[in-house]
């Protein structure tokens, strides 16, 4: 005779549970990695991970070399994350910004790169403090000090990095990075095309903001602790004037100081920028020297918390600080 034994209800739930609970961890088991599609694409920092999102869509799992709300400068790779360089279907990286994902790149020959510098070729723009762009003396010695450190800061024939703070530089990084996409996965291919062609319109209704936005403003000069705004400054028509260089850590030399003390009175600057990734106390002591305020300018290199902020919004946000502190109507 067969005696069949009825199951608890409570250990049956159970047991549906773990199973359940196994499944999502499996799910999950893809470290430093989002979406769930077949095309591994590794980026080097947030910008870059941001079209890559953005272009790839579903068919893309991202991995960003650079930590949320870190510092990309000075980003050192884990043994792990050369491997996934190695490993990826495609690679955005900019040439010359993090030295370590160059030497990554060179040393691994992953099968599809994208160099954003190539898409959009770097210029070199100066800390200025006369109109003229061109940074004093003191301020070229800082530059080369700065760049000692064992570290390519993209000073000099690197040109400035910062591409993506001018929206139609960015649109041309998006097209690239479809067409290298498509070329990785031809499959999607028309669907990588169309995505960045959608972004591209949402970025050229960003660059009409700003153009309007800062149509007509009292000042023309800011001030920020870096010297990361040279491409925004020279799409809009202002002028960047920046405490350090390139290299967000660098400390500028007590000569610069007193010539930013000089233009702040000069010109009617009321407000000195920091920026969210590293210390404002430079930009503090200039503001509080000269009696006037501090605001936030994010250079988004890095997002802390992407699930409240993109691209977009700080882009937005940094609009919005700048309206106010050239006094634009």
């Amino acid at each position: 005779m067969n005696i069949r034994r009825a199951v608890p209800m409570s250990l049956l739930a159970a047991t549906t549970a773990s199973a359940l609970l196994l499944t999502g961890c499996g799910t999950d088991d893809k470290a430093g990695a989002s979406g769930s599609g077949s095309v591994d694409v590794v980026a080097s920092f947030y910008p870059l991970k941001f079209v890559a999102q953005q272009v790839g869509g579903p068919e893309v799992r991202i991995t960003n070399l650079t930590k949320a709300g870190a510092e990309p400068h000075d980003l050192e790779l884990t043994a792990k994350q050369v491997a996934s360089v190695s490993d990826a279907d495609v690679v955005l990286y900019l040439k010359g910004f993090q030295p370590a994902v160059d030497k990554a790149v060179d040393q691994n020959k992953p099968k599809h790169t994208v160099d954003a510098s190539a898409l959009s070729p770097l210029e070199t723009h100066g800390t200025e403090v006369d109109g003229s762009g061109h940074a004093g003396e003191e301020d070229h010695a800082e530059e080369e000090h700065s760049a000692d450190d064992g570290h390519d800061h993209a000073v000099g024939d690197g040109g400035d990095p910062h591409l993506w703070l001018d929206p139609t530089r960015l649109a041309a990084v998006a097209n690239g990075v479809a067409e290298t996409l498509a070329q990785a996965d031809p499959t999607h291919a028309q669907d990588y095309r169309t995505r960045a062609a959608d972004l591209s319109g949402k970025l050229d209704a960003l660059d009409n903001e700003y153009k309007t936005g800062l149509a007509t403003c009292q000042r023309r000069e800011f001030v920020t602790s870096h010297a990361a705004f040279g491409y925004l400054a020279e799409r809009y028509g202002l002028h960047e004037v920046a405490v350090n260089g390139v290299n967000p850590k660098s400390e500028p030399a007590p000569a610069r100081i007193a010539e930013l003390q000089k233009l702040v009175k000069e010109k009617g600057v009321t407000t000195v920028f920091f920026e969210t990734l590293a210390s404002p106390k430079t930009a503090e002591t200039l503001a509080r020297d000269t009696g006037v305020s501090t605001g936030v300018l994010d250079p988004i290199e890095g997002i802390k918390d992407e699930g409240k902020a993109d691209y977009f919004t700080v882009m937005r946000a940094n609009l919005d600080a700048l309206r106010k502190a050239l006094s634009c109507s």
